[in-house]
């Protein structure tokens, strides 16, 4: 009575890091030496399919019955079905090692760009080539279409990890070629023009656009700073968060969490906005949103649009429609000027802006804060404000 339960499948509990799960049970046929062996295959985990009724639905929806007793398995399971396993036990894990923010990404673009197109696909008769000229076909830059490429094969070996799909079954992602590299040039903002934009901006985005302007923050960095980052002693400040997708995640790299100058002007600027705000508590947002009370930051795609692109037009910068242009390019603007106009060596560069390899980021990031930085730093604050008519507000 049990070898005949056991060759129409059988579920059991089994416990994982995530949780307990079902997994389906079943004997199959090998195809390369006609051995009978025990297949398996997790069907859910068992906090969203409370009942063994709700796990054997769901066993019949994967069309798992039609794996027992094949002399050949050919798995039916789709795209779909694999991409929805991953979101179930690694996107919505709350132990996954992945960033808050990674997640949402991951969800975003499968949302958006891939399961429009693959969810129905048989995933064991996925062609390389098409999906290859799929992604050639998008109207998207190469970063983007190799991120989708990324997460495609992320989604295939977690599946094929957690014996979603059978041993041997082919990544085909792993035969897809797409370019990573970007065609995008950024628009860089001189001095003069960056002076002109702050003179355009009201308070407090005008001390925003000055801060990431001279530091390199990125935006969602400088939306996550609290005040007690802010080291006016020691003339730096710490990047301990970021605010990204109405969410606090952790910095994007290692590298990023270390420090950044905080040139003696700039400091000033700093400490005027910290007299204005309301929110003014060491554990306040520097940039905290008013509609919301102080306890959330404000939303980065409003300033740049609201703020900082019309200050930009203003100010002559020529931005075509379409045209991407944020604070990021502020970031790009200080790398250019840094080693165009002043000439800095380019490992202060590298330290300043936090995008260095592991090793130059162990090399530099460990020790304090250097003259060299603070020195870049200022020159650039002096490129904005020098010999121009007026002062900031």
């Amino acid at each position: 009575m049990k070898r005949s339960r056991f060759q129409r499948g059988s579920l059991r509990k089994v416990k994982r890091s995530i949780g307990q799960v079902w997994v389906f049970r079943f004997v199959r046929t090998r195809p390369e030496d006609g051995k009978r062996v025990e297949g398996k295959v997790e069907v859910g985990p068992v906090r969203l399919l409370a009942s063994e009724g709700s796990a054997w639905k769901e066993v019949e929806r994967l069309h798992l019955r039609e794996q027992i007793n094949q002399p050949t398995v050919t798995t039916r399971r789709t795209f779909g079905d694999l991409a929805r396993f991953y979101s179930e036990h690694e996107l919505e894990n709350p132990s996954s090692e992945l960033a808050s923010t990674t997640k949402a990404t991951y969800r975003l673009v499968l949302k958006r760009h891939i399961l429009p197109r693959w969810k129905s696909a048989n995933a064991s008769n996925m062609k390389p080539l098409e999906i290859e000229q799929w992604l050639q076909s998008l109207e998207l830059e190469n970063p983007t279409k190799d991120k989708l490429r990324r997460v495609m094969s992320l989604v295939f070996k977690y599946a094929a990890k957690h014996e979603q799909i059978l041993a041997g079954t082919r990544n085909p992602l792993e035969l897809v070629s797409q370019p990573s590299t970007s065609t995008y040039v950024p628009i860089i903002i001189t001095p003069s023009q960056g002076f002109a934009i702050l003179m355009a901006m009201p308070q407090p985005e005008q001390t925003l656009t000055l801060l990431v302007a001279a530091t390199g923050l990125r935006i969602s960095e400088a939306l996550g700073l609290q005040w007690h980052d802010l080291d006016w002693a020691d003339e730096q400040i710490h990047v301990r968060r970021r605010w990204v997708a109405n969410n606090v995640g952790e910095p994007k790299t290692p590298a990023s969490k270390a420090a950044v100058p905080m040139a003696p002007m700039l400091a000033g600027f700093m400490k005027e906005w910290h007299k204005q705000t309301a929110y003014a508590a060491p554990t306040d947002w520097v940039f905290a949103s008013k509609k919301l009370k102080g306890l959330k930051p404000r939303v980065s795609n409003m300033l740049a649009w609201c703020y900082l692109r019309p200050a930009a037009i203003a100010a002559g910068v020529k931005i075509a429609e379409g045209q991407r242009f944020g604070f990021h390019n502020l970031r790009h603007s200080l790398a250019t000027f840094l080693v165009t106009k002043a000439k800095a060596d380019p490992k202060t560069v590298q330290a300043l802006l936090r995008h260095a390899n592991v090793r130059t980021t162990l090399q530099l990031y460990t020790q304090s804060m250097s003259d060299d930085r603070l020195s870049a730093q200022a020159q650039i604050l002096e490129a904005i404000f020098q010999q121009q008519p007026g002062s900031v507000q």
